[in-house]
């Protein structure tokens, strides 16, 4: 047999080929031809039928069912929204004040960065769903008083101690919304820290020296220095965070498409779904055409 005489750099190219056609071969049978059935879905009453799929157009009736018909979609749809706008400014913040603080040097800083990088090697659902409870186990006792330390009314006492709890009953609804699971909210910072920590180690150390050199205070340097060199990543931890909770499972809108599709209604799942997506793909844009306009980009 004749042996090719290919160069080593072709060799290597083919190998390349090689591996990207067995991710290819993936996409194509396990993400895109599901979605574009789906899509199809969307558009006709899908119904088991002996060994297949029946289907009869039905145009956008689903759509006109899931937000005209159904008592529920639109308003957990509201939910999710309102969640959304509640929690996601509290993880940047709290994400962005952890990442500064074990970002200094102290002793621990290695455990304490551990502790808070724990989540997104755990961040599983039956480890969460152990933790806070939802699960029973043998051993869940421990697990209950760790959710119990967590689900107490801390920060109401705490407002209650400072003398602003009360005030305002919008105010003291607004922070029991948003405070409600501590847990779950400290739970979903792991990634967020992680970006905002290696945004802030790129801080180059001239930066550093001129502001120190012109008497920058310390709270000086964070809003002029700091705060400019993370934009970008605020960015990125923002439309993660987005994500990350409109695709979260224990959402109420994911519970009611997987409801839906659990009952055997396949296109109006697919309608909730697909329209779910828009939404999150419009909020999405909304915020990147604002904060690109804010974002400061070092050349």
């Amino acid at each position: 047999m004749k042996k090719l005489n290919i160069s080593y750099e072709k060799r290597k190219g083919l190998y390349g080929y090689g591996f990207i056609a067995i991710w290819f071969i993936g996409a194509i049978f396990f993400f895109i031809i599901p979605i574009v059935k789906s899509f199809i879905y969307s558009f006709n009453i899908v119904t088991p039928e002996d060994s297949r799929l029946s289907q009869v157009w039905a145009g956008i009736e689903n759509y006109k069912s899931i937000f005209l018909v159904d008592p529920k979609y639109r308003q957990y749809l509201v939910q999710v929204l309102r969640d959304t706008a509640i929690q996601t400014p509290i993880i940047l913040v709290f994400s962005l004040f952890v990442a500064i603080v074990i970002n200094q040097e102290f002793r621990g800083r290695a455990f304490a960065r551990s502790v808070f990088f724990l989540p997104v090697i755990i961040a599983t659902g039956p480890v969460y769903a152990i933790i806070t409870g939802d699960i029973e186990t043998s051993g869940s006792a421990s697990a209950a008083q760790f959710t119990t330390m967590f689900s107490t009314d801390m920060v109401d006492e705490l407002l209650e101690f400072i003398g602003v709890y009360g005030l305002s009953d919008k105010f003291t609804e607004f922070m029991s919304e948003a405070t409600g699971d501590i847990l779950n909210l400290v739970w979903k910072c792991g990634i967020q820290i992680i970006v905002f920590l290696a945004a802030l180690q790129g801080i180059p150390p001239s930066a550093k020296e001129v502001a120190s050199i012109e008497g920058a205070t310390a709270w000086e340097f964070f809003w002029k220095v700091t705060l400019s060199y993370v934009s970008p990543m605020i960015l990125v931890n923002f439309v993660y965070t987005i994500i990350d909770t409109f695709t979260d499972p224990s959402n109420p809108v994911m519970g009611r498409i997987h409801d839906i599709q659990s009952g055997w209604e396949y296109g109006k799942a697919a309608a909730m779904a697909w329209s779910y997506f828009a939404v999150v793909l419009v909020i999405v844009g909304v915020i990147f055409a604002l904060m690109n306009k804010i974002i400061y980009y070092d050349d």
